[in-house]
C-alpha cells in the first residue's frame, strides 16, 4: 500500500529515460502510485519531479512550469536528433564567433521555436520520433516559447533560463545557424524547475524511505494563491463558493493543509477543479 504522498525530487542520471527512473523507484519504495513532471531526455540529467501517493494528483500543475538548463554544444556538424548522439546528417568548417554572449542575448525573449524531429511531440496522434523512426518527415508546427536569460558560461556552454516547451537541443540549433555554423548539443542538465533546485535533489541509488525527505503536496504547490477556510464541509463535497479574490486559480487550505484547487466559474463564484483530500 502507498504509504508516501507527496513531491520526491530526483536528480535523474544519464542513460535513463524518466520511465525508467519510476520503475526504478517504484521497486526501492515498494509503491505503485508514482509519477513525475516534465520528462528528460535518456542522455539528460538533472531535475525531476516525481510524484508519491495522492501527489499524483497534482502532475497537470506541475507541468508548465518555466526551467533552467546548463548545456554543452559542439560546432561544425548537425544530426537527426540535433545532439551528438544522433546520425550525423552534414558537417562543415567552423566559423569562429566573436561574441558569443552578444550572439545569445539576442535570443532572450517571446519567439517560435521549431521542435526537433525526434520529440515526443504529437502530430496527428503520433509522436514526432515514431515518425523519424519511420523515416517519415512531417511538418512540425511552431511552438510558443520565451527564453528569460542566456548566461555564457565558456566558449561552449550556456545557462538557460526558459518557458516550458523548450528545446535547448533547437535553441542551440538556432544559436548555431544564427553564427553561420551548424551546432548540437552535446549535454544537458536541467538545474530547476520553477523553484525546485539541483541541489535539493537526491541522487537515485542513494533514495530509501529513511533517508530522503518528501515535500508536502501544500509545499509543491506554494506557488498557488491560497485561501485559509474555516469550515470544509463544503470544499470536500465539491461545492461551489463565493470567493472576493483577483485571483482565478486558487488553493484551499485549513490549517496548512491542502483540500483542493478551486477556479474561476464566473464573477466571484469559483468551482473545484481538483480535490486533494
Amino acid at each position: 500500500m502507498d504509504s508516501l504522498d507527496g513531491l520526491l525530487l530526483v536528480n535523474k542520471p544519464k542513460n535513463m529515460t524518466s520511465f525508467d527512473v519510476i520503475a526504478v523507484l517504484r521497486k526501492k519504495l515498494n509503491m505503485k502510485k508514482i509519477g513525475h513532471s516534465g520528462t528528460l531526455d535518456p542522455m539528460a540529467e538533472g531535475v525531476l519531479l516525481v510524484l508519491l501517493g495522492k501527489a499524483t494528483k497534482i502532475l497537470p500543475y506541475l507541468e508548465n512550469t518555466d526551467k533552467e538548463y546548463v548545456a554543452s554544444f559542439v560546432l561544425g556538424k548537425s544530426t537527426k536528433t540535433e545532439d551528438i548522439w544522433g546520425e550525423i546528417i552534414e558537417e562543415r568548417k567552423i566559423t569562429p564567433i566573436s561574441d558569443l554572449t552578444s550572439l545569445c542575448q539576442s535570443f532572450i525573449g517571446k519567439q517560435k521555436q521549431l521542435p526537433p524531429m525526434v520529440s515526443s511531440i504529437k502530430i496527428n496522434g503520433k509522436k514526432l520520433y515514431e515518425y523519424a523512426r519511420e523515416n517519415i518527415e512531417i511538418e512540425r508546427p511552431l511552438r510558443d516559447i520565451e527564453i528569460y536569460d542566456i548566461q555564457v558560461l565558456d566558449d561552449h556552454t550556456i545557462k538557460v533560463a526558459c518557458s516550458s516547451g523548450t528545446y535547448i537541443r533547437s535553441l542551440i540549433r538556432d544559436i548555431a545557424e544564427k553564427s553561420g555554423n551548424l551546432g548540437c548539443m552535446s549535454s544537458l542538465t536541467r538545474t530547476k524547475v520553477g523553484s525546485f533546485t539541483l541541489d535539493q535533489c537526491y541522487d537515485l541509488e542513494t533514495i530509501s524511505k529513511d533517508n530522503m525527505k518528501v515535500l508536502s503536496i501544500y509545499d509543491a504547490l506554494s506557488y498557488l494563491p491560497h485561501v485559509e477556510i474555516e469550515n470544509e464541509f463544503d470544499i470536500k463535497n465539491g461545492k461551489k463558493i463565493h470567493l472576493a479574490v483577483p485571483y482565478d486559480q486558487v488553493l484551499m487550505v485549513k490549517d496548512h493543509t491542502e483540500l483542493a484547487i478551486y477556479k474561476r466559474h464566473h464573477k466571484d463564484v469559483f468551482s473545484c477543479e481538483r480535490g486533494l483530500w
